[in-house]
Protein backbone atom coordinates (compact mmCIF):
# COMPACT_ATOMS: atom_id res chain seq x y z
CA UNK A 1 0.00 0.00 0.00
CA UNK A 2 1.48 3.35 -1.07
CA UNK A 3 2.23 5.91 1.66
CA UNK A 4 2.36 9.67 1.15
CA UNK A 5 4.10 12.28 3.32
CA UNK A 6 1.33 14.26 5.14
CA UNK A 7 3.19 16.61 7.49
CA UNK A 8 6.50 16.86 9.34
CA UNK A 9 6.98 16.66 13.10
CA UNK A 10 10.16 16.81 15.21
CA UNK A 11 10.19 13.03 15.17
CA UNK A 12 9.96 12.80 11.39
CA UNK A 13 7.38 12.79 8.58
CA UNK A 14 3.89 11.38 9.16
CA UNK A 15 2.74 9.23 6.27
CA UNK A 16 -0.85 8.33 5.37
CA UNK A 17 -2.49 5.90 2.98
CA UNK A 18 -4.28 6.95 -0.21
CA UNK A 19 -7.70 6.30 1.41
CA UNK A 20 -6.81 8.40 4.44
CA UNK A 21 -5.68 11.25 2.18
CA UNK A 22 -8.97 11.18 0.26
CA UNK A 23 -10.96 11.23 3.52
CA UNK A 24 -8.95 14.20 4.81
CA UNK A 25 -9.64 16.12 1.57
CA UNK A 26 -13.37 15.38 1.77
CA UNK A 27 -13.50 16.55 5.36
CA UNK A 28 -11.69 19.78 4.50
CA UNK A 29 -14.07 20.40 1.58
CA UNK A 30 -17.10 19.94 3.84
CA UNK A 31 -15.72 22.41 6.39
CA UNK A 32 -15.12 25.03 3.67
CA UNK A 33 -18.61 24.43 2.21
CA UNK A 34 -20.47 24.92 5.49
CA UNK A 35 -18.46 27.99 6.45
CA UNK A 36 -19.15 29.57 3.07
CA UNK A 37 -22.85 28.64 3.26
CA UNK A 38 -23.28 30.36 6.63
CA UNK A 39 -21.64 33.52 5.31
CA UNK A 40 -23.92 33.62 2.26
CA UNK A 41 -27.04 32.84 4.35
CA UNK A 42 -26.26 35.68 6.73
CA UNK A 43 -26.17 38.21 3.91
CA UNK A 44 -29.61 37.41 2.46
CA UNK A 45 -31.89 40.43 2.68
CA UNK A 46 -35.50 40.35 3.81
CA UNK A 47 -37.89 40.89 0.89
CA UNK A 48 -40.69 42.23 3.12
CA UNK A 49 -41.40 45.91 2.33
CA UNK A 50 -42.13 46.62 6.02
CA UNK A 51 -38.47 46.00 6.85
CA UNK A 52 -37.34 48.02 3.88
CA UNK A 53 -39.35 51.01 5.08
CA UNK A 54 -38.06 50.68 8.66
CA UNK A 55 -34.41 50.34 7.73
CA UNK A 56 -34.47 53.04 5.07
CA UNK A 57 -35.99 55.40 7.63
CA UNK A 58 -33.09 54.58 9.95
CA UNK A 59 -30.59 55.16 7.17
CA UNK A 60 -29.32 51.60 7.24
CA UNK A 61 -29.47 48.39 5.26
CA UNK A 62 -32.45 46.08 5.32
CA UNK A 63 -32.68 43.61 8.18
CA UNK A 64 -31.02 40.29 7.41
CA UNK A 65 -32.89 37.01 7.56
CA UNK A 66 -31.23 36.03 10.83
CA UNK A 67 -33.30 38.72 12.56
CA UNK A 68 -36.54 37.92 10.77
CA UNK A 69 -39.16 35.72 12.34
CA UNK A 70 -40.85 34.47 9.21
CA UNK A 71 -44.51 33.41 9.17
CA UNK A 72 -44.86 29.80 10.30
CA UNK A 73 -44.89 27.18 7.57
CA UNK A 74 -47.90 25.53 9.23
CA UNK A 75 -50.87 27.58 10.33
CA UNK A 76 -50.64 27.74 14.14
CA UNK A 77 -53.83 26.81 15.99
CA UNK A 78 -52.68 27.81 19.46
CA UNK A 79 -50.83 30.69 21.11
CA UNK A 80 -47.68 30.14 23.20
CA UNK A 81 -49.84 30.36 26.36
CA UNK A 82 -52.35 27.78 25.14
CA UNK A 83 -55.22 29.96 23.91
CA UNK A 84 -56.89 28.97 20.61
CA UNK A 85 -55.72 30.88 17.52
CA UNK A 86 -58.81 30.83 15.33
CA UNK A 87 -58.93 30.23 11.57
CA UNK A 88 -62.54 29.95 10.49
CA UNK A 89 -62.38 26.87 8.26
CA UNK A 90 -60.36 24.60 10.53
CA UNK A 91 -61.71 21.60 12.40
CA UNK A 92 -61.07 23.29 15.75
CA UNK A 93 -63.13 26.32 14.63
CA UNK A 94 -65.99 24.02 13.64
CA UNK A 95 -65.80 22.42 17.09
CA UNK A 96 -65.95 25.85 18.74
CA UNK A 97 -68.98 26.82 16.65
CA UNK A 98 -70.82 23.66 17.67
CA UNK A 99 -69.91 24.18 21.32
CA UNK A 100 -71.10 27.79 21.58
CA UNK A 101 -74.08 27.39 19.23
CA UNK A 102 -75.78 25.14 21.77
CA UNK A 103 -75.55 27.80 24.49
CA UNK A 104 -77.61 30.42 22.62
CA UNK A 105 -75.90 33.55 23.97
CA UNK A 106 -77.03 37.12 23.55
CA UNK A 107 -74.34 39.21 21.89
CA UNK A 108 -73.80 42.92 21.41
CA UNK A 109 -71.91 44.54 18.51
CA UNK A 110 -70.77 47.98 19.64
CA UNK A 111 -69.69 50.70 17.19
CA UNK A 112 -69.06 54.44 17.31
CA UNK A 113 -70.57 56.43 14.44
CA UNK A 114 -69.62 60.12 14.51
CA UNK A 115 -68.98 62.79 11.92
CA UNK A 116 -68.12 61.55 8.44
CA UNK A 117 -68.04 57.92 9.62
CA UNK A 118 -71.82 57.90 9.23
CA UNK A 119 -71.28 57.07 5.55
CA UNK A 120 -70.25 53.51 6.53
CA UNK A 121 -73.13 52.59 8.85
CA UNK A 122 -75.51 51.03 6.33
CA UNK A 123 -72.81 49.03 4.59
CA UNK A 124 -71.55 47.75 7.93
CA UNK A 125 -74.97 46.75 9.27
CA UNK A 126 -76.22 45.16 6.04
CA UNK A 127 -73.10 42.99 5.84
CA UNK A 128 -73.35 42.10 9.56
CA UNK A 129 -76.93 40.96 9.00
CA UNK A 130 -75.65 38.40 6.50
CA UNK A 131 -72.36 37.27 8.06
CA UNK A 132 -72.07 38.20 11.77
CA UNK A 133 -73.19 35.36 14.05
CA UNK A 134 -75.97 34.12 11.77
CA UNK A 135 -78.72 32.46 13.80
CA UNK A 136 -77.66 34.10 17.06
CA UNK A 137 -79.41 36.83 19.08
CA UNK A 138 -77.56 40.07 18.29
CA UNK A 139 -78.09 43.66 19.38
CA UNK A 140 -76.34 46.45 17.46
CA UNK A 141 -75.37 49.27 19.81
CA UNK A 142 -74.79 52.44 17.82
CA UNK A 143 -73.07 55.30 19.62
CA UNK A 144 -73.67 58.35 17.43
CA UNK A 145 -73.68 62.13 17.54
CA UNK A 146 -76.32 62.26 14.79
CA UNK A 147 -79.12 59.64 15.11
CA UNK A 148 -80.74 61.02 11.93
CA UNK A 149 -78.08 59.25 9.86
CA UNK A 150 -80.02 56.03 10.61
CA UNK A 151 -83.19 57.30 8.92
CA UNK A 152 -84.93 55.52 7.37
CA UNK A 153 -84.46 52.60 9.79
CA UNK A 154 -82.50 49.62 8.52
CA UNK A 155 -84.56 46.45 8.23
CA UNK A 156 -83.21 43.76 10.53
CA UNK A 157 -83.74 40.01 10.61
CA UNK A 158 -85.31 37.90 13.37
CA UNK A 159 -83.53 37.96 16.74
CA UNK A 160 -81.82 41.19 15.69
CA UNK A 161 -82.34 44.65 17.10
CA UNK A 162 -80.60 48.00 17.09
CA UNK A 163 -80.23 50.46 19.96
CA UNK A 164 -79.05 54.00 19.36
CA UNK A 165 -77.09 55.67 22.17
CA UNK A 166 -76.60 59.42 21.62
CA UNK A 167 -73.16 60.86 22.41
CA UNK A 168 -71.72 64.34 22.23
CA UNK A 169 -70.04 65.37 18.98
CA UNK A 170 -66.40 64.30 18.76
CA UNK A 171 -64.71 66.64 16.25
CA UNK A 172 -61.33 65.59 14.91
CA UNK A 173 -59.57 62.24 14.79
CA UNK A 174 -57.39 62.97 17.83
CA UNK A 175 -60.39 63.82 19.99
CA UNK A 176 -62.17 60.66 18.84
CA UNK A 177 -59.16 58.47 19.68
CA UNK A 178 -58.96 59.95 23.16
CA UNK A 179 -62.64 59.49 23.95
CA UNK A 180 -63.73 56.24 22.32
CA UNK A 181 -62.62 53.89 25.13
CA UNK A 182 -64.39 56.08 27.69
CA UNK A 183 -67.58 56.11 25.61
CA UNK A 184 -67.43 52.31 25.27
CA UNK A 185 -66.96 51.96 29.03
CA UNK A 186 -70.04 54.09 29.76
CA UNK A 187 -72.16 52.16 27.25
CA UNK A 188 -71.06 48.73 28.51
CA UNK A 189 -71.78 49.73 32.09
CA UNK A 190 -75.27 50.85 31.12
CA UNK A 191 -77.24 49.58 29.23
CA UNK A 192 -75.16 46.82 27.58
CA UNK A 193 -74.05 45.06 30.76
CA UNK A 194 -77.57 44.05 31.71
CA UNK A 195 -78.74 43.03 28.24
CA UNK A 196 -76.13 40.69 26.69
CA UNK A 197 -73.51 38.15 27.78
CA UNK A 198 -70.89 38.99 25.16
CA UNK A 199 -69.98 42.23 23.43
CA UNK A 200 -67.64 42.94 20.50
CA UNK A 201 -66.27 46.39 19.70
CA UNK A 202 -65.66 47.10 16.02
CA UNK A 203 -64.66 50.00 13.80
CA UNK A 204 -67.62 51.15 11.73
CA UNK A 205 -65.62 51.57 8.50
CA UNK A 206 -65.56 47.81 7.91
CA UNK A 207 -67.53 45.26 5.93
CA UNK A 208 -68.25 41.60 6.70
CA UNK A 209 -67.55 39.62 3.54
CA UNK A 210 -67.61 36.01 4.85
CA UNK A 211 -69.13 34.22 7.84
CA UNK A 212 -67.99 35.25 11.31
CA UNK A 213 -69.54 32.64 13.57
CA UNK A 214 -69.50 31.31 17.12
CA UNK A 215 -65.82 30.40 16.80
CA UNK A 216 -65.02 33.98 17.87
CA UNK A 217 -66.45 33.57 21.38
CA UNK A 218 -64.15 33.67 24.38
CA UNK A 219 -63.75 35.39 27.73
CA UNK A 220 -61.32 37.92 26.23
CA UNK A 221 -60.91 38.01 22.45
CA UNK A 222 -58.30 39.90 20.41
CA UNK A 223 -57.53 39.97 16.67
CA UNK A 224 -54.07 39.81 15.09
CA UNK A 225 -52.97 42.83 13.07
CA UNK A 226 -52.84 41.63 9.42
CA UNK A 227 -49.79 43.69 8.46
CA UNK A 228 -47.74 42.44 11.41
CA UNK A 229 -48.73 38.78 11.56
CA UNK A 230 -45.63 36.60 11.25
CA UNK A 231 -43.30 39.56 11.71
CA UNK A 232 -40.52 39.66 14.35
CA UNK A 233 -41.21 41.20 17.74
CA UNK A 234 -38.90 44.17 17.02
CA UNK A 235 -41.15 45.22 14.11
CA UNK A 236 -44.21 45.73 16.32
CA UNK A 237 -45.08 49.44 16.70
CA UNK A 238 -45.48 49.28 20.48
CA UNK A 239 -45.22 52.53 22.39
CA UNK A 240 -41.56 52.92 23.43
CA UNK A 241 -41.64 56.25 25.30
CA UNK A 242 -41.10 55.36 28.95
CA UNK A 243 -43.17 58.32 30.14
CA UNK A 244 -46.28 56.95 28.37
CA UNK A 245 -48.75 54.71 30.18
CA UNK A 246 -48.80 52.55 27.04
CA UNK A 247 -45.05 51.88 27.10
CA UNK A 248 -44.01 48.29 26.33
CA UNK A 249 -40.59 47.02 27.38
CA UNK A 250 -38.32 45.17 24.96
CA UNK A 251 -38.88 41.82 26.66
CA UNK A 252 -42.70 42.11 26.57
CA UNK A 253 -45.28 41.22 23.96
CA UNK A 254 -46.15 38.12 21.94
CA UNK A 255 -48.35 39.56 19.16
CA UNK A 256 -49.51 42.93 17.92
CA UNK A 257 -53.30 43.25 17.95
CA UNK A 258 -55.55 45.46 15.86
CA UNK A 259 -58.22 47.73 17.33
CA UNK A 260 -60.57 46.91 14.43
CA UNK A 261 -62.26 44.07 16.37
CA UNK A 262 -62.01 42.84 19.95
CA UNK A 263 -64.50 41.52 22.47
CA UNK A 264 -65.49 38.92 25.02
CA UNK A 265 -67.62 38.58 28.11
CA UNK A 266 -69.27 41.84 29.13
CA UNK A 267 -67.45 41.79 32.48
CA UNK A 268 -64.04 41.34 30.80
CA UNK A 269 -64.73 43.97 28.19
CA UNK A 270 -65.74 46.50 30.81
CA UNK A 271 -62.43 45.93 32.60
CA UNK A 272 -60.54 46.36 29.31
CA UNK A 273 -62.15 49.58 28.08
CA UNK A 274 -62.18 51.14 31.55
CA UNK A 275 -58.47 50.38 32.07
CA UNK A 276 -57.51 51.68 28.60
CA UNK A 277 -59.60 54.81 29.17
CA UNK A 278 -57.78 55.42 32.44
CA UNK A 279 -54.35 55.02 30.78
CA UNK A 280 -55.36 57.45 28.01
CA UNK A 281 -56.55 60.00 30.56
CA UNK A 282 -53.27 59.66 32.46
CA UNK A 283 -51.27 60.44 29.33
CA UNK A 284 -53.66 63.18 28.29
CA UNK A 285 -53.15 64.91 31.65
CA UNK A 286 -49.41 64.93 30.93
CA UNK A 287 -49.84 66.18 27.37
CA UNK A 288 -49.07 62.74 25.85
CA UNK A 289 -50.68 60.38 23.36
CA UNK A 290 -49.24 57.03 22.36
CA UNK A 291 -47.94 56.56 18.81
CA UNK A 292 -50.68 54.08 17.88
CA UNK A 293 -53.43 56.05 19.61
CA UNK A 294 -55.96 53.76 21.32
CA UNK A 295 -54.43 50.67 19.67
CA UNK A 296 -51.28 51.21 21.73
CA UNK A 297 -53.24 51.18 24.99
CA UNK A 298 -55.18 48.11 23.85
CA UNK A 299 -51.91 46.26 23.22
CA UNK A 300 -50.54 47.37 26.59
CA UNK A 301 -53.59 45.92 28.32
CA UNK A 302 -53.48 42.65 26.36
CA UNK A 303 -49.87 42.08 27.36
CA UNK A 304 -50.87 42.23 31.03
CA UNK A 305 -54.09 40.28 30.42
CA UNK A 306 -53.49 37.73 27.69
CA UNK A 307 -56.51 36.93 25.51
CA UNK A 308 -58.27 33.61 26.04
CA UNK A 309 -59.05 33.53 22.29
CA UNK A 310 -57.00 35.08 19.46
CA UNK A 311 -58.55 35.62 16.04
CA UNK A 312 -56.38 35.24 12.95
CA UNK A 313 -55.99 38.07 10.39
CA UNK A 314 -59.01 36.62 8.56
CA UNK A 315 -61.08 38.66 11.02
CA UNK A 316 -59.32 41.95 10.29
CA UNK A 317 -57.94 42.33 6.79
CA UNK A 318 -57.36 44.97 4.16
CA UNK A 319 -55.59 45.03 0.82
CA UNK A 320 -52.02 46.32 1.06
CA UNK A 321 -48.50 45.20 0.21
CA UNK A 322 -47.94 44.32 3.86
CA UNK A 323 -51.01 42.27 4.76
CA UNK A 324 -50.60 38.56 5.32
CA UNK A 325 -52.17 36.07 2.94
CA UNK A 326 -55.18 34.44 4.56
CA UNK A 327 -57.37 31.50 3.46
CA UNK A 328 -60.55 33.59 3.77
CA UNK A 329 -61.13 37.31 4.19
CA UNK A 330 -63.97 37.69 6.69
CA UNK A 331 -63.94 41.28 7.92
CA UNK A 332 -62.37 43.93 5.70
CA UNK A 333 -61.36 47.39 6.90
CA UNK A 334 -62.58 49.82 4.26
CA UNK A 335 -60.97 52.77 6.00
CA UNK A 336 -57.46 51.36 6.11
CA UNK A 337 -57.82 49.80 2.67
CA UNK A 338 -59.07 53.00 1.05
CA UNK A 339 -56.19 54.93 2.53
CA UNK A 340 -53.75 52.80 0.51
CA UNK A 341 -55.56 53.04 -2.85
CA UNK A 342 -55.34 55.47 -5.75
CA UNK A 343 -58.40 57.44 -6.90
CA UNK A 344 -59.50 54.88 -9.50
CA UNK A 345 -59.49 52.02 -7.01
CA UNK A 346 -61.09 54.20 -4.36
CA UNK A 347 -64.03 54.65 -6.71
CA UNK A 348 -64.09 50.90 -7.38
CA UNK A 349 -64.25 50.12 -3.66
CA UNK A 350 -66.79 52.92 -3.14
CA UNK A 351 -64.58 54.61 -0.57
Amino acid sequence: MALFPFCKTPTGAIRVTRIQLVLYCCLLSLIIYFLHGRKVGGSVKSPHPYFHAIEMARGGDMTDMAAVKAAPAKTPLETPWGAPLVWGDTRSAAWRRAKFEEQGMRTGLLVLVVGTYAQFIRRFLSSAEVHFLPGQIVTYYILTDNPRTLDPPIELGPDRQMKVIPVAEQPGWGRLAQRRMALFADAIKDPIGSEVEYVFCADIDQEFVAPVGEEIFGDLVATLHPELYGMPRNAFPYEVEEVSSACVEEDEGDYYYTSELYGGLVSEMYKLVRACSFLILQDQANGLMARGLEESYLNRYLINHRPTCVLSPEYSWWDSDLTADVPVQRLVSLGRQCGALDKEKRDEYKC
